[in-house]
């Protein structure tokens, strides 16, 4: 691996450990400022105005990092959020910590320039196994992050925020000495992609086979949060865990999700073709929330976390199908419209989700499983499309 993609992946690692650190201490620091236990929907907006910030303004970081190139506003980002999580620190009321939170969102979104970066330098046969790696790397991040959130949480609930804030300043300096200058990629048209999130989903139907991915790749993201919204819930209700059962369940499962994003997803596309592995990722994903809606122990869940996990690779195969579809100069804004759907759901997915499970929680406790399951026959249909509009544009 070249020493650079190396240093983008180790900052990807890095920047998923800062946002996660801060993660076990957030009702705390909520209740440091005064608004006592009862959060309520203030902890919801407090949580989901990073997300927002994201759908927002992930397609212009993309865009401009074509046009200004990834270093530069890679720099901008992590310096943005050193600033951002000091202000979390010293925040002293429940405005400040929402301003401060929305800082955060807005410098938030290295990812998609990360992503950019790693399309510029690897061609197109071996991007699935990179973009795998890069979810390896987020993912090692997010499994270190709160363990040691938790632990600096219990010296001092600013503490994790102030080492957030560190590490951020610790990795714009470690970009700014391994990353090359680059040179501006994009000539500055379709400006208004700056200022409406939404013209770039207009652009991206523009692109052979774009669409039908990008539908599959929203799915993708909202089923994977089903997890990610009830596993605690559904834990404790379906297999009466205790709080380390659930916590080791996480932890097992982030280490498969790592081992399959950073090992297999790369291998499988090889094998297959990046669209059958990416067909097979769904289907094992699917029958795994049928069977978890199923089980009636909680061994039957650690069992099933293979399953999980091979489906976890389906966002990294479609990245790399619809990045190979999009002309080089336009990389970044690719990237930061998949980063912008991601964050749309990460918003609304939780909220449908949690009322859904609620919903059905003494009637059929598996609902919001077998759901995303049957969610699944929406995102096979799309990929059916993306194979008549490949074959016929090849005509």
């Amino acid at each position: 691996m070249k020493p650079v993609l190396a240093a983008v992946l180790c900052t990807a690692a890095l920047d998923a450990m800062g946002v996660a650190l801060t993660l076990p201490v957030m009702p705390a620091l909520l209740g440091d400022v005064g608004l006592g236990v009862d959060l309520g929907w203030r902890f919801g907006v407090f949580i989901g105005i990073y997300a927002l910030m994201q759908f927002l303004l992930a397609p212009a970081v993309g865009a401009l990092s074509d046009r200004l190139g990834r270093r530069p506003v890679l720099l901008v980002s992590l310096l943005g959020q050193a600033l951002a999580y000091a202000a979390l620190a010293v925040a002293p009321s429940y405005g400040w910590l929402l301003a401060a939170r929305a800082l955060a969102g807005v410098f938030g979104s290295s990812t998609p320039v990360v992503s950019a970066f790693i399309a510029d330098t690897t061609p197109a046969e071996e991007r699935s196994r990179r973009f795998g790696q890069l979810g390896a790397c987020m993912g090692v991040g997010f499994i270190v992050g709160p363990l040691l959130g938790g632990v600096l949480g219990g010296m001092d609930v600013r503490m994790p925020f102030v080492a957030a804030g560190v590490l951020a300043a610790v990795n714009a300096a470690w970009i700014a000495l391994t990353l090359p200058k680059d040179d501006v990629r994009a000539p500055a048209e379709n400006a208004p992609l700056l200022v409406n999130p939404l013209s770039a989903l207009l652009w991206a139907r523009q692109l052979p086979g774009t669409a039908p991915c990008l539908v599959a790749f929203a799915i993708v993201c909202l089923v994977g949060e089903v997890g990610g919204t009830v596993w605690v819930l559904y834990g404790e209700d379906r297999f009466a865990w205790t709080p380390a059962m659930v916590g080791i369940s996480l932890a097992c499962f982030g280490f498969f999700h790592a081992l399959m994003q950073g090992f297999v997803a790369g291998p499988l596309a090889a094998w297959l073709g990046e669209r059958r592995a990416a067909i097979v990722s769904m289907l094992s994903d699917a029958t795994a929330y049928v069977l978890i809606a199923m089980a009636f122990q909680g061994w039957m869940a650690f069992a099933l976390m293979p399953l999980f996990c091979v489906g976890g690779i389906a966002s990294p195969l479609l990245q790399s199908m619809m990045s190979a579809s999009t002309n080089e100069a336009h990389q970044g804004r690719l990237q930061g419209l998949l980063a912008s759907v991601t964050g749309l759901v990460t918003v609304v997915g939780p909220v449908v989700i949690s009322a859904a499970y609620f919903a059905f929680r003494a009637s059929c406790p598996g609902f919001v499983w077998y759901a995303g399951a049957v969610c699944y026959a929406v995102a096979l249909a799309a990929m059916s499309r993306w194979q008549r509009q490949v074959a016929s544009a090849s005509v």
